[in-house]
């Protein structure tokens, strides 16, 4: 029997539905494998987030006392590159005029760590059991970069007045504080002279009063910091007082730790891990006396960025504080000033020594860690 043509089926019509039902039937299965997936994707980033927030503690915190100048270019240098990241380090800073004001809150554990020169007030802090110990270097003068120096009015020289350090004798010359690491330095310069500390006469100034000193004549020299060095010099107020360093090696700055500090190892050996990667891209800015290495770009904007200085032009012009790589201490520079400050009568107890007060673990830990220091140039 055969169907009309106007009203029923043909075969072709039916199998034209059989392959739509099974289109569909695969749509549909397709559908329910996508949300299928997109469930198992949702429970698992569901399981994995808290597992993710467990396995990345909170930073720990820890307290740094600045003084906000170059010298402190190793805490900002790992600030700014990430290192005390790396480290699980969060660094919370606190702003101090003077190393000598941060000795208190470093011996109560208010403060973790800071840094400034190696003073008497230091030797006679550790002698009244304040609890810090000095566990790196911050600032040094080796040949070529003596960020600290010994200026003479230049009037003086061309007049003939002074021509060597045996010249200084019968002069005014400023330091910045009694038991400070530049009254030191000028006791070297008159040692070299063949003088002693009594043949001059001794002012107390701050850094950056010295340039207006020497102008108006108040004083005749100082030992002075860069970058009032570079300023007096470019301005023809002063001269240097020698063609040399006149205390190489000397430490004119330190790291400090405080006790409380020293007892959380694990943490304070972390610090010290990015604080010596900082010193070692530090390294790679110097050449020549300037900072003209291959970081030096880079360092200079840290400076720039972190300092009161905002002109990158005064950082390529001065000579730039030394720092060792591995931030290891001259011992032997801090015993010279140790002696100095008891021959002056400014550290009475005479059971402090050098040893008692420096920790060189940290440094060395890090070192192990990290390898040895390889110049940029050289990799």
């Amino acid at each position: 029997m055969t169907m009309g043509t106007g009203t029923g089926w043909r075969a072709g019509d039916r199998g034209s539905l059989r392959r739509l039902a099974l289109a569909r039937a695969r749509c549909a299965r397709a559908a329910l494998a996508t949300l299928a997936t997109l469930v198992t994707l949702i429970t698992l980033a569901t399981l994995v987030g808290p597992a993710r927030a467990q396995a990345e503690p909170p930073l720990a915190k820890v307290s740094v006392g600045i003084a906000a100048t170059s010298a402190d270019i190793g805490f900002f240098i790992a600030e700014k590159k990430g290192y005390f990241r790396d480290e699980g380090l969060q660094i919370e800073t606190t702003r101090f005029a003077s190393a000598a004001q941060m000795i208190a809150p470093l011996g109560s554990g208010q403060l973790d760590v800071g840094g400034g020169t190696a003073a008497a007030g230091l030797y006679n802090a550790v002698a009244r059991r304040i609890s810090l110990r000095i566990v790196a270097d911050k600032g040094s003068i080796r040949d070529g970069y003596e960020y600290s120096t010994l200026l003479v009015r230049k009037d003086l020289a061309d007049s003939g007045r002074y021509r060597t350090l045996a010249d200084l004798k019968g002069l005014t010359v400023a330091v910045a504080a009694q038991g400070a690491g530049s009254e030191s330095a000028l006791n070297e310069a008159l040692k070299k002279g063949g003088l002693a500390f009594s043949d001059v006469t001794t002012v107390y100034l701050g850094f950056p009063e010295h340039l207006m000193a020497l102008s108006n004549r108040r004083i005749d020299a100082s030992i002075t910091t860069e970058p009032t060095v570079s300023m007096a010099l470019h301005r023809g107020v002063a001269v240097r007082g020698a063609a040399t360093p006149i205390y190489p090696g000397q430490q004119t700055a330190v790291v400090l730790y405080s006790e409380s500090f020293i007892q959380h190892r694990a943490l304070a050996e972390k610090f010290m891990r990015a604080y010596v990667r900082a010193l070692r891209f530090y390294n790679d800015a110097l050449a020549g006396g300037r900072l003209a290495g291959p970081n030096a770009d880079a360092v200079i904007a840290i400076l720039t960025e972190y300092t009161a200085i905002k002109d990158p032009a005064v950082y390529r012009e001065m000579s730039p504080n030394a720092v060792d790589p591995d931030g290891r201490v001259n011992e032997a520079g801090l015993r010279n000033d140790l002696a100095f400050f008891r021959q002056r009568g400014l550290v009475k107890d005479t059971r402090i020594r050098v040893e008692d007060v420096v920790d060189g673990s940290f440094v060395e830990a890090a070192v192990r860690a990290l390898g040895p220091y390889q110049p940029q140039a050289a990799r």
